[in-house]
């Protein structure tokens, strides 16, 4: 006998996402609380910072995007026709989850539309959600300890050192948004929507406070679940300007810390950081731009091109996050606050 499929209300959705933004829980502790995919709280919160905008939409502005005509009215039923077929023809070659996006409670499209539409399995719908296991997160946390000391080590090492498959080691690297660091062929092919910058940072000698500020993000473990950590910070000085907590891998968090570094009045004449989309997207490029700040990435492959953020987190994890163990968000931003501090205006760094 099958299971009974599991619908979920607009108002459920809208407590899982809201909680997901708050960000005192992590996804994985969300899951087990709600009963839903990780993938699915994720991808709920995604939805709703994207269109949290149009709550605050003056309705006026929407009223000039309706067609005032029929004529107008059926160009764009023959517009949208060519785009869903466009967009079915390509959905398919995506390697992501389209499950969350069917909505059982759709008032005009079946479920077996919307999955024929998303090009995906109707049976799929009916699994039970399952967050990571334990034995995983104590993987994933012995894994961030030995990328800390070795990022060089790919799947297969970690497969041979921890005594698991390699596509299992792989998996785990790709939950934690980790990669191996060695110089990789020429054959990726860049996203039309992203643009990618030169390295400007060779053989530049750093002179002053202000010069040179960069970014990333590191992975952090807890003891249900893990988070993710974004700083920015001034080369000269080695001064952490800002820094986020997140737990979920976006660009909103790496945005609202640059826009907390710039907003105390200074910037910097050059602003380095690695291709990662957060940092490549137009959200996070077009504010450097609006400074006039100088856009500087990373070479793919290149460990050495950001260097000194690099050696940011290895302090962190030695220094903090490997001797503790928080069971919230909470205790974590209270304890990275405490430690930012002391390596800001208490720890000696090297020249």
């Amino acid at each position: 006998m099958s299971k009974k499929r599991q619908t979920y209300s607009p108002a459920f959705r809208a407590k899982v996402a809201l909680a997901a933004h708050r960000g005192d829980k992590t996804i994985h502790e969300l899951a087990a609380q709600f009963q839903v995919s990780p993938q699915q709280i994720s991808n709920w919160k995604a939805r709703l910072l994207e269109r949290i905008e149009e709550i605050f939409q003056d309705s006026r502005s929407r009223k000039k995007d309706e067609p005032s005509n029929e004529a107008e009215l059926f160009e764009q039923i023959g517009r949208l026709k060519v785009e869903v077929d466009w967009l079915k023809k390509n959905l398919r070659c995506l390697e992501i989850d389209r499950r969350p996006w069917v909505d059982p409670k759709h008032p005009t499209l079946s479920v077996r539309k919307q999955c024929k539409l998303l090009g995906i399995n109707r049976s799929s719908l009916y699994l039970e959600p399952q967050g990571e296991s334990e034995t995983n997160l104590k993987l994933m946390r012995k894994i961030d300890e030995i990328y800390t000391k070795h990022p060089f080590y790919g799947c297969r090492k970690f497969a041979a050192i921890l005594g698991i498959d390699k596509d299992h080691a792989n998996r785990l690297m790709r939950e934690m948004g980790i990669e191996a660091i060695y110089p990789k062929p020429k054959t990726t092919v860049p996203n039309a929507d992203h643009e990618i910058y030169p390295y400007w940072l060779r053989d530049v000698v750093i002179e002053k406070p202000n010069h040179v500020w960069s970014t990333d993000i590191t992975y952090v473990p807890m003891a249900k679940g893990f988070v993710y950590l974004v700083a920015v910070i001034d080369w000269f000085r080695r001064f952490v300007l800002s820094w986020r907590l997140s737990n979920t891998l976006e660009r909103r968090f790496c945005t609202e810390s640059l826009e907390e570094a710039l907003s105390e009045g200074t910037r910097p004449m050059i602003f380095n950081t690695d291709q990662g989309s957060q940092f490549t997207s137009r959200e996070f490029t077009g504010i450097l731009k609006e400074h006039e700040i100088a856009i500087s990435m990373d070479g793919r492959g290149r460990a050495l091109d950001n260097v000194f953020i690099e050696r940011l987190w290895r302090s962190v994890k030695y220094e903090e996050v490997y001797l503790r163990s928080y069971e919230t968000v909470w205790e974590w931003e209270r304890s990275l606050a405490r430690y930012f501090r002391f390596y800001n205006e208490e720890r000696p760094h090297q020249s």
